[in-house]
């Protein structure tokens, strides 16, 4: 009855209504000095109903992996009393502090592994956590002669792969994710979420793509919340090829892309059974020769370090430094028309998986009809081309010379051809076309021009003179050089 008074006052206390609800309630004959004692004594029941309702009887169920650190946080509010802390597993007593400041951890032969655990600011820290770790803990607060009780669960998340986390593309994936069995009528529910966060089942297999390249992650929701374990997942795959042609030509260095993802090393590689890698090349045919056979241009050599040895034709080709961290691409300073063609890196395993990525390399080409060496008043054609046509999204931007006074009329500009019905001595120089798709700048090619003045009609003279002159002299030469032959001085002195 008396309970249910304080009750009623408590909650009259609290909705600021002492005064007249409780008069109602037949308290009106208490005096001041009583009712401030009252008030001291509902404060002290509103936190004691407080802490009761959030820390007696609770349970959280906590899931983690091996090895992981997980921190088991105490009852909110315990500081503001005399308190006595207390952290348990299961019946072992682990560690004690009180609000003296005083505090024993437990300490043994016995209890070694329990050496990962600390305490901080009231909180449980185990690091690393065992095998042996998973079950109950238990934090017991005293103050005042009120005894509460929290108890967690620790329930272990198993994630595995039942293959090597290094997968070739094509092999299957078997992905299990399971928790230990919850005496719960709520029972967890458990998915994975792969790196495109796209919803598997708890155990799953798929044939590896490069979309399963990444961190996968083990969901468990239980009572609402949420709990990830996180797992690796390696596909050895090649990059992406390049979508595009890659354009480049006799004045532009180009970067022919191909490697492995970093993260692998060459020893995890070779564990998945690789048996060659490679470049080659297949030129692209002209209109008369409708085939090519393939050319090899590099060979992997997998003596440690890895290394790649050159084969057959040197076609001025160099590996991009780096092979050690995967890179295997090849550069080019300058390029010709024949290098048109796919160029194929590839590595060959002993499943019979062969991963390969083509790239297509196209040349732009700049030539002059008649030629680079042009007299004054001849007429100049420049022609800018590819191995195909250009597409409707491409065109060509010239650029001539700075002194020059040719410009390209309106057809001309984003043509393939430009044409000088008479050519000057200030057309010489450096003429360019550039490739364009929309607003980017694929690739330019150049080409030099040199242009002599016109020849008049006395310089013809003169020219043509010369070599007369040099025969008539070469004549005389011979005539004098016959004559004294002919007639030679007799030997002896003479008197004058």
């Amino acid at each position: 009855m008396i309970l249910g008074l304080i009750i009623n006052c408590v909650f009259c206390f609290q909705t600021n209504r002492w005064q007249g609800r409780c008069i109602s309630r037949g308290i009106q004959h208490l005096s001041a000095d009583v009712m401030t004692e009252m008030e001291i004594l509902f404060q002290s029941v509103l936190i004691l109903i407080a802490v009761l309702t959030s820390a007696t009887g609770a349970e959280e169920v906590i899931y983690a992996q091996l090895g992981e650190t997980i921190t088991l946080k105490p009852p909110e509010g315990y500081k503001s009393h005399n308190y006595y802390l207390y952290w348990y597993f299961g019946d072992v007593e682990l560690v004690w502090l009180n609000y003296l400041g005083g505090s024993s951890y437990i300490k043994g032969e016995q209890y070694k592994e329990w050496m990962h655990f600390s305490l901080s600011n009231g909180s449980l820290k185990v690091t690393f956590i065992q095998q042996e770790q998973f079950g109950t803990f238990t934090c017991k607060l005293t103050w005042d002669g009120v005894k509460t009780e929290t108890t967690y669960k620790i329930i272990k998340l198993s994630v595995s792969v039942n293959s090597s986390f290094v997968v070739l593309p094509g092999e299957p994936l078997p992905l299990v994710c399971d928790t230990e069995t919850l005496h719960s009528p709520n029972k967890p529910e458990i998915h994975w979420l792969n790196p495109q966060e796209e919803i598997h089942s708890p155990s799953v297999t798929v044939n590896a793509t490069n979309q399963h390249n990444g961190q996968w992650a083990c969901v468990v929701t239980h009572d609402k919340k949420i709990h990830k374990a996180k797992i690796s997942i390696l596909v050895l795959d090649l990059s992406p090829a390049p979508l595009q042609p890659q354009y480049t030509s006799k004045s532009s260095p180009l970067t022919i892309p191909c490697s492995i993802s970093s993260h692998i090393s060459w020893e995890q590689i070779k564990a998945k059974g690789i048996q060659e890698g490679h470049w080659q090349f297949f030129q692209k045919p002209s209109s008369c020769l409708k085939s090519v056979d393939p050319q090899r241009l590099f060979q992997l050599s997998l003596k440690k370090p890895v290394s790649w040895s050159k084969e057959g034709e040197d076609r001025g080709l160099t590996p991009v430094s780096g092979l050690e961290k995967g890179v295997l691409s090849l550069t080019k300073k300058q390029w010709k028309v024949e290098d048109r063609g796919d160029y194929v890196c590839t590595l060959k395993f002993n499943n019979g998986v062969t991963l390969n990525r083509t790239v297509h390399v196209d040349v732009l080409q700049i030539s002059a009809s008649p030629g680079i060496h042009l007299i004054s008043g001849q007429q100049l054609n420049l022609t800018c081309s590819l191995s195909y046509p250009l597409s409707s999204d491409m065109s060509m931007k010239w650029i001539v010379p700075e002194q020059s006074s040719q410009q390209p009329v309106a057809f001309q500009q984003g043509s393939t051809y430009f044409t000088i019905l008479r050519v000057d001595t200030n057309d010489g120089g450096n003429w360019a076309c550039e490739l364009w798709q929309r607003n980017k700048r694929l690739t330019a090619a150049v080409i030099t021009l040199m242009i002599e003045p016109k020849l008049s009609v006395w310089m013809l003279v003169i020219i043509c003179s010369v070599p007369v002159i040099v025969l008539l002299s070469l004549i005389l030469v011979f005539i004098l050089h016959r004559r004294r032959k002919v007639h030679p001085k007799p030997k002896g002195f003479y008197r004058t």
